[in-house]
């Protein structure tokens, strides 16, 4: 039998998913894009939001949303003081909203689709007719799975969209779908006994993984927090983060990188200002 959640951690999953804390500016909001569960991204997160709570002496608060369309909403609305978020996304906040690019992962990001290893699905003609599995509609890993189908003429493939990265795979090893998008760095983290019972069918080519931005509202914090990012990169908390997360450690951002995440962006946008 599960463990009943403690009032700590329901309070903690309450501030994940928590809107505007107006009024609270004496409190540093780490927002999270949601690439997994508001329960993963908490147990992700606490060694950096404990780091920077000492760093900058005061209390930091870990929100995310419910999917990555909202997300973009809020951070377009200027409700993180820092945020972490796909490539697409960080080009969006920098152009719309004024965000400041700090540093992202050395391990490269891709998409990928994933098939049941057992499955007929041997090539992308299998699928015609299929149903397919996304993250929220505004998401890196569905916009290219939309164009991966759209390329291989799979137009009739019907794409649902689920919230939590986690279960893609259950969903597919279910019979539930025929496929799912997700990114290689979630494939990865699956039990072995998961992945053994996956394919990689398709992936994308490297892009930019996850972006750390700092609201222009904080720039005048913008050296002292950049350099706590670094000293935790160093800290042993730091080190496990990327190595339980196969990120490899951080890196400046190189030249016209979030640039060439233009076009997703673009369809970002739309969908954050049609929902």
């Amino acid at each position: 039998m599960l463990a009943r959640p403690t009032i700590a951690i329901l309070l903690s999953l309450v501030a994940l998913f928590a809107g505007p804390a107006h009024g609270q500016d004496a409190t540093f909001k780490l927002g999270i894009a949601p690439h997994t569960s508001a329960r993963v991204i908490l147990e992700m997160y606490q060694p950096l939001r404990q780091h920077l709570e000492s760093a900058l002496g005061m209390p930091v608060e870990v929100q995310t949303a419910p999917d990555f369309t909202e997300f973009g909403r809020r951070a377009l609305n200027q409700e993180y003081d820092l945020t972490v978020t796909t490539g697409h996304q960080a080009r969006l906040y920098q152009t719309e909203a004024g965000y400041l690019p700090l540093l992202t992962y050395k391990a490269d990001f891709k998409a990928v689709a994933l098939v049941a290893r057992q499955s007929k699905y041997r090539k992308a003609a299998d699928l015609k007719g299929a149903t397919g599995l996304g993250l929220s509609r505004s998401s890196l890993v569905t916009l290219w799975g939309q164009h991966w189908l759209k390329t291989n003429d799979l137009g009739d493939v019907t794409l649902r969209y689920i919230s939590a990265a986690d279960s893609v795979s259950r969903q597919v090893l279910a019979g539930d779908a025929a496929i799912a998008f997700t990114s290689l760095a979630n494939y990865q983290k699956l039990p072995a006994a998961q992945q053994a019972a996956l394919r990689i069918l398709a992936e994308s080519e490297p892009m930019v993984g996850r972006v750390y931005l700092l609201n222009r509202q904080r720039s005048n914090q913008q050296g002292k927090i950049d350099a706590a990012l670094w000293i935790f990169a160093e800290t042993a908390e730091g080190k496990k983060y990327f190595e339980e997360n196969k990120l490899g450690g951080y890196r400046k951002l190189r030249p016209k990188e979030l640039e060439a995440m233009e076009p997703y962006a673009a369809e970002t946008l739309l969908q954050i200002k049609g929902k």
